[in-house]
């Protein structure tokens, strides 16, 4: 598994092998040797995934202290244009984003530090997202940011959202309870 830094810390791009032949294809997505290796953590509390028909925009959320997470997702069917957002008080990549395709073909992951929003645009007709999180979901501390508020260069001005998504505050009227570098791993 090749793993490369993303322009946000704590962020990572994972690109695992994938074998393919006359059957289909095979893909590891987790390794704990190789995750605990590169300083990743290797304790997942929760697992899920989300089916989505094209132009359906999710994001952007995050789960606030004391159960925020280390979230690690990829697409299991399609293809995703993923998104982060960096909201964490003191990191050198504060309120910067990053996108990223993620895609079944390709196979590759993004592991997101706690602190930072995800979110993601459908690009294919379905597609089934896979999450692997360190907290149990807390209704209490489930949050996000407006999807449009971010910079974020999204192929679609009107995408499919829920009315959830669309009541999140704006990123200029969120104030951020996290905080870069208390010991959480990789920031």
């Amino acid at each position: 598994m090749r793993v490369e830094q993303t322009a946000i810390p704590g962020c990572y791009q994972l690109f695992p092998l994938v074998h393919k032949d006359n059957r289909g294809s095979f893909v590891k997505t987790f390794h704990q040797e190789v995750f605990a290796a590169h300083g990743l953590v290797t304790e997942f509390a929760e697992e899920y995934y989300s089916v989505s028909r094209k132009g359906v925009l999710r994001g952007m959320h995050f789960q606030t202290p004391p159960h925020d997470h280390f979230k690690l997702v990829y697409c299991l069917s399609g293809k995703v244009m993923d998104a982060i957002v960096d909201l964490r008080l003191g990191s050198p990549a504060y309120l910067q984003s990053e996108t990223l395709e993620l895609s079944a073909e390709l196979g590759n992951m993004l592991y997101i530090a706690p602190g930072i929003a995800h979110g993601f645009y459908t690009l294919t007709d379905e597609a089934i997202m896979q999450y692997k999180v360190t907290t149990v979901y807390a209704p209490q501390h489930d949050g996000g940011i407006r999807w449009n508020t971010a910079g974020i260069a999204w192929p679609d001005a009107a995408p499919v959202i829920s009315a959830r998504d669309a009541d999140f505050p704006t990123l200029a009227d969120f104030s951020s309870p996290f905080v870069f570098g208390l010991g959480r791993g990789h920031d």
